[in-house]
């Protein structure tokens, strides 16, 4: 018998309304009483969990980082082989095209904001950037890319970004799907036996004017 999950505490419930509105309205443009309306908390009951609005950004920034590792351990936990687990992080952008195109990547535009307001925790959002990279960074490791790997983890993330701002520019889900088959071409292709070419032109000339 699956016993049930208790229910969220009221510091959840800030925390998650936070994070929804910071998302959707920005962290500058989002109040106090915008947070405690979602939750229909008293200002008061809602100062008794959180004193300032940067340590709701903390909490929220947690979160996002807590929830981001667990999606990355399910992806890990329920495929084969690293180029599947690449093709979930790619999929990631059709499955959240709705959000996305609305408003963006979460991670990437509370980076933005908070770097445009040299905000302190500017450092700790981008942590969750770190995440990605780390993972994806090991997941080409896997699939015999060690010393590229790194690179390879950084321009699928940057190129991931990319879709993301231009979908939510323009509004264009029919990009969000075409640049996602574009990447699962390029993994499949990195995927396939490499050729590398070992013969060298002898005496050191040119293979194209031996004289």
């Amino acid at each position: 018998m699956k016993l049930a999950s208790a229910p969220p505490s009221t510091r959840e419930l800030i925390v998650e309304a936070a994070d929804e509105l910071f998302y959707q309205r920005g962290f500058e443009k989002t109040s106090f009483t915008d947070i405690a309306d979602r939750v229909a908390l008293s200002r008061g009951n809602f100062y008794y969990h959180f004193r300032t609005k940067d340590d709701i950004l903390a909490a929220v920034i947690a979160l996002r980082a807590s929830r981001t590792q667990s999606m990355l351990d399910t992806w890990a936990s329920q495929t084969n082989t690293p180029l599947e687990r690449l093709r979930c992080f790619a999929a990631m952008l059709v499955q959240n095209r709705k959000d996305i195109q609305r408003f963006g990547c979460p991670v990437g535009t509370l980076c933005v904001e908070l770097a445009k307001l040299a905000h302190p925790s500017r450092g700790d959002a981008s942590m969750i950037f770190g995440q990605f990279r780390l993972w994806l960074r090991e997941q080409f490791a896997a699939l015999g890319f060690k010393a590229d790997a790194d690179g390879l983890a950084m321009h699928l993330l940057a190129r991931s970004q990319g879709v993301a701002s231009l979908a939510n520019a323009f509004q264009d889900e029919a990009f969000i799907r075409h640049e996602v088959e574009l990447i699962e071409e390029w993994l499949q292709s990195l995927h396939a036996p490499r050729q590398r070419k070992t013969a060298r032109p002898a005496s050191g000339r040119s293979a194209r004017n031996p004289h």
